[in-house]
């Protein structure tokens, strides 16, 4: 991407949000960058238009930062590049992240310095990522895959609700979009472990992007 000129960090945190914000400055002089406390507070700001760039937190006081995530890039048509930067390394929090439409992961233990240097990344066109969480991503590529079964396996509906779980929604929310019960939908995400031999959102997230559903 081309040097942001407008940049939006999503953080409760008063101290960690000025610290984001110094970092922009210094990674992109002469950016325009606005600080948003939590959720509400974030969607107001893209009422005037979405940033070019966006650190955005996980946890919030009024919220999930994949749902923003999620809104961003809806507004946006995919034009923000979002980061997230967190305390969460794991899995989950990680695969659901990136299924939401984050383009960048870093953790918030990395000093001003580092933080940074993988910021300046995005101008090479670079997913900046924390060392721990690409070790992650390389771990979970490399270990050994249970066979699924083929791809043609899933039903429509179960392809509907890997679709939806690739986008971020849970159960409750994909039944209201599929005009069905939850228990329904508990029963297709039941079938599709079952066929893909995987046992997580994060895995089924992963595999919905696999497979361009997402």
């Amino acid at each position: 991407m081309s040097i942001p000129g407008t940049a939006l960090v999503l953080e409760d945190q008063t101290e960690t949000r000025e610290h984001l914000l110094a970092a922009l400055a210094e990674a992109f002089p002469g950016v325009v960058a606005t600080g948003a406390a939590d959720l509400a507070e974030a969607r107001s700001f893209l009422d005037g238009g979405a940033p070019d760039l966006a650190l955005v937190d996980l946890a919030l006081p009024d919220g999930r930062g994949v749902d923003f995530l999620r809104d961003l890039s809806e507004r946006s048509g995919g034009a923000t590049r979002s980061v997230v930067v967190t305390i969460y390394a794991d899995d989950h929090h990680l695969f659901d992240a990136i299924a939401a439409g984050a383009g960048g992961y870093l953790l918030k233990d990395m000093d001003r310095a580092d933080l940074v240097r993988y910021l300046r990344r995005l101008e090479a066109g670079e997913t900046p990522l924390s060392p721990a969480v690409a070790r992650r991503m390389l771990d979970y590529f490399r270990k050994p895959q249970a066979a699924a079964e083929p791809e043609a396996a899933l039903t429509p509906r179960e392809t509907e609700v890997l679709r939806l779980i690739g986008r971020g929604l849970r159960s409750g929310e994909a039944a209201k979009v599929m005009g069905v019960t939850e228990l329904t939908v508990a029963g297709y995400v039941k079938a599709i472990y079952r066929k893909l031999n995987i046992c997580s959102r994060a895995e089924a997230a992963l595999e919905a992007q696999r497979r361009g559903l997402v």
